[in-house]
């Protein structure tokens, strides 16, 4: 298992609301089926909905069986509720629940010998017999660099699993860990994997607005126990966008926040829940607590400040239900896939399960073909005998910066049509760059980063010209009405072709 930093540095660290399963006699995997496909647009695959919904008791079973610590309310799991979900049935760890699953698992890979874990190991491309000159597309390994040392090794695998979570880093402002710059996903494109749907980039609506506060989301959990969005008159505003309030999906709300922020032409708007008593508040976000305590507010006394932030790839590699992508040997979860499950919107707190319930199933699958013969490619050592140190990286930061400040303001929340051709002229240019720097220089942390990025943007911005309609996360001033067909995005990689 490789980590391209610490092990812990992923999103799921940082993910706080919780998982949704059906685990309440009051609800039913049919109420969560329907909430799903509703705040997915319509355009979420009934088969994987149903799948996932289908494994999420056994699944958070299983985490229990792990060791993972579930907050307890009485003698039962308190369970919480989210926006787009019609029951309490979040089950979380207080509010660090992502934490608190990784730490456990940590542990528990830890404990096994027969696991050997890399940290500050980031893989560098996907090594396929076609690559080799041999017939097949099999993935049989990657190529590494090795952070400690600076040199590029050779992982041969019979089975590789891409589990790099999304590419929300495409964005200026981001919930997201530093490392979600879509690796697995440009990894898998350059092998010759379709993608679907890149377009849905979903906003969190509630980051914290705070100069000293990088990245630190405010969970949907805040809304789900009664936080009201209000502006800096204190003011609420929510019912003007959607008779459900600040329970409304993450779409309708963050697009809610953007529009109020520009008509008034504020920083930030605030979220308010010191109506609540002070030990709820302490007890149920204890995280957001103190952290934002730290920063001098004081949450069960004064209102949040906040702004909406890239937050989650509805997108990614087109996986089966077992995780399998198009190549052979290659399988993709969580975040870096695309299962269907999710269509045009993620439902809250639908991430984690998903992870759990496609990992589980790429197991057995991996599992299974263990019983067959290994392939025994002779794979070449990486060659930078063509290649000499940068002294120029300045245009690594500038690029990346640029990428950036563009997506943000050009395939954002709003969108329009020429906005996206202004997009696509910047990244055609910016990968020329970029193709040409990989070529001459050795490769760094942030070149590989860059370059990825650069990948993905284009695939977002590439399907955000092909739909032309506003739905889910996907809302164009040129196109503000739903097509007549709910379709999937899928993009083929060129010199590929996939029944």
């Amino acid at each position: 298992m490789l980590s391209k930093r610490e092990l812990k540095s992923g999103s799921t660290w940082l993910a706080q609301g919780g998982i949704a399963a059906v685990l309440d006699t009051t609800d039913s995997a049919q109420a969560h089926i329907e909430d799903t496909m509703t705040a997915g647009g319509n355009l979420s695959r009934k088969e994987a909905v149903e799948f996932t919904v289908n494994h999420g008791k056994e699944s958070i079973e299983w985490l229990i069986q792990q060791g993972v610590s579930f907050t307890q309310e009485s003698d039962d799991y308190h369970l919480t509720k989210e926006g787009g979900h019609s029951h309490r049935r979040i089950i979380h760890s207080a509010d660090a629940t992502g934490k608190a699953l990784q730490k456990t698992l940590i542990e528990r890979a830890q404990e096994h010998s027969n696991i050997d874990l890399f940290e500050d190991h980031i893989a560098v491309d996907l090594i396929t017999r076609r690559k080799l000159g041999l017939a097949d597309n099999r993935c049989v390994g990657a190529y590494i660099l090795n952070g400690k040392t600076g040199h590029v090794e050779v992982f041969q695998a019979p089975h590789v699993v891409l589990a790099t979570g999304g590419a929300s880093k495409t964005y200026l402002y981001t919930s997201n860990s530093d490392g979600a710059t879509g690796d697995g996903i440009a990894m898998a494109w350059r092998a010759g994997c379709r993608v679907g749907n890149m377009e849905f980039n979903q906003f969190h609506p509630t980051c914290l607005y705070h100069p000293q506060a990088k990245s630190f989301l405010i969970t949907e959990a805040v809304r789900g126990e009664g936080g009201k969005l209000i502006l800096p008159s204190g003011k609420q505003f929510m019912h003007k966008f959607d008779s459900r309030g600040e329970l409304a999906p993450r779409d309708i709300v963050a697009r809610a926040i953007d529009h109020e922020m520009k008509r008034l032409g504020c920083d930030c708007l605030f979220l308010d829940i010191s109506h609540k008593p002070a030990d709820f508040i302490q007890n149920h976000f204890p995280t957001i607590y103190k952290r934002c305590l730290n920063l001098g507010i004081d949450i069960t006394k004064e209102p949040i400040p906040v702004v909406p932030a890239a937050h989650y790839t509805c997108g990614g590699v087109v996986t089966d239900e077992s995780g399998r992508t198009d190549i052979p040997g290659l399988y993709a979860v969580g975040e870096t896939s695309f299962t269907g499950l999710h269509g045009a919107n993620r439902l809250a707190s639908n991430s984690l399960l998903e992870c759990l319930v496609y990992a589980k199933a790429a197991s057995d699958d991996v599992e299974q073909s263990l019983l067959k013969p290994l392939d025994e490619s002779e794979i070449p050592a990486w060659d930078e005998s063509q290649v000499t140190d940068s002294d120029e990286d300045v245009i690594i930061s500038h690029n990346w910066d640029e990428i950036r400040r563009f997506m943000w303001d050009y395939v954002g929340i709003v969108r329009t049509t020429k906005r996206l051709h202004r997009a696509k002229h910047r990244i055609d240019l910016l990968q020329q760059e970029i193709a040409e720097y990989y070529s001459n220089y050795k490769i760094s942390n942030d070149l590989l980063e860059l370059r990825n990025l650069a990948v993905v943007a284009d695939l977002i911005i590439q399907s955000a010209m092909l739909r032309q309609e506003s739905r889910g996360l996907h809302y164009t001033l040129d196109y503000p009405e739903l097509g007549p067909e709910a379709l999937d995005t899928i993009l083929t990689p060129v010199n590929f072709s996939w029944s």
